[in-house]
């Protein structure tokens, strides 16, 4: 790594191998990713440790982290421009995690709305890792001395107490933690979903016609968008009350760079199913080099396994530096 690189702030992203990612997931925020690593000194990582707080089942687990992996790198990711590695490989997670739980106070982890968000979905399953997930998250960002954290609104409780326990161990021994801020990254496309568009694009959609995946196969893409819901009105512009129209034009904007005033002169006087064929058509143009890398890198397992070990090895010499300075001010005997 140059000094150039060297000199740029560090940035950590997690991503839980739960799903596929959709076609919100990757207007809102993948697409710009590649550019991310060009400004940033960047850590990638499959949180597989954090996605055991509900049962998974085994073999899909495996399955899912490795099309994970192979995803991030079809987006753009780069593994010589920065770190991309599997959580569960860097066994340094796990063991600072343990040492951030003795310096997390219980009534701060009660307070966590995302642990009785869980805790209502999960009845039957309210297991520890569930409530100290906040301290693996913690050990995530605090072992790789990040500079910032890109996140959402739904992270951003997890980034405060990690700021506190970074703040707080820093104030009984002396500068170990690099104290992270949040990073609010260039708001990609909002992107609705296509059968109710007054909600997100979701993994969840009780429709499934109303989530585009990124690896849906290009008639599946031209079937979900030709029955996207639109309005009676039959016109292509953007307007209040008219959510399926725009949600349809804030996709082909954000794949084919054209301005919404841009769209509405060029479908002027055409009908609602010429412009959803031309979406669909823009999607399937749009995500075809990424499916085309993505099949390419699952064919190609020795290699796939090449960049995960390389990214472990890499991961483990930062964060072992980070374990070891924070153990040996707690006291602990080294070997």
């Amino acid at each position: 790594m140059s000094e150039n690189q060297e000199r740029k702030k560090r940035s950590l992203s997690l991503i839980q191998p739960t799903s596929i990612p959709t076609l919100g997931n990757y207007l809102g925020a993948m697409k710009g990713w590649p550019s991310f690593q060009e400004d940033f000194d960047t850590v990638f990582g499959i949180a597989d440790l954090h996605s055991i707080t509900v049962r998974q089942e085994p073999a899909k687990l495996r399955q899912q982290t490795m099309q994970l992996y192979a995803m991030l790198m079809a987006v753009g990711l780069d593994p010589e421009k920065g770190i991309l590695f599997i959580q569960s490989h860097v066994p340094q997670h796990s063991q600072l995690a343990w040492l951030l739980n003795c310096y997390t106070q219980f009534g701060e982890l009660n307070r966590m709305t995302q642990f009785k968000d869980k805790s209502a979905q999960h009845s039957d399953n309210v297991n520890a890792g569930l409530f100290t997930y906040p301290c693996l998250m913690a050990a995530d960002i605090l072992l790789y001395q990040a500079d910032v954290v890109p996140v959402g609104a739904d992270q951003k409780q997890h980034l405060e107490i990690t700021r506190d326990i970074a703040e707080r161990f820093n104030g009984i021994y002396g500068n170990v933690f690099t104290v992270p801020e949040p990073y609010i990254p260039k708001a990609g496309a909002r992107v609705m979903s296509l059968q109710n568009p007054v909600s997100k694009m979701s993994k969840s959609d009780p429709n499934p016609k109303g989530t585009v995946y990124l690896t849906d196969e290009p008639n599946i893409i031209m079937k979900k968008f030709k029955s996207a819901v639109t309005d009676s009105e039959m016109s292509v512009r953007y307007a209040d009350g008219k959510d399926g129209i725009n949600n349809l034009m804030t996709i082909y904007s954000a794949v084919t760079g054209d301005s919404i005033e841009t769209i509405e002169r060029d479908f002027a006087g055409k009908g609602y199913g010429d412009f959803k064929k031309a979406v669909g058509e823009a999607v399937v143009a749009e995500l075809e080099p990424v499916q085309k890398r993505y099949i390419e890198l699952l064919n190609d397992k020795a290699y796939l396994t090449e960049c995960y070990t390389n990214g472990a090895d890499i991961a483990s010499r930062i964060a072992q530096r980070t374990l070891s300075k924070a153990m040996k001010k707690i006291g602990f005997v080294l070997k």
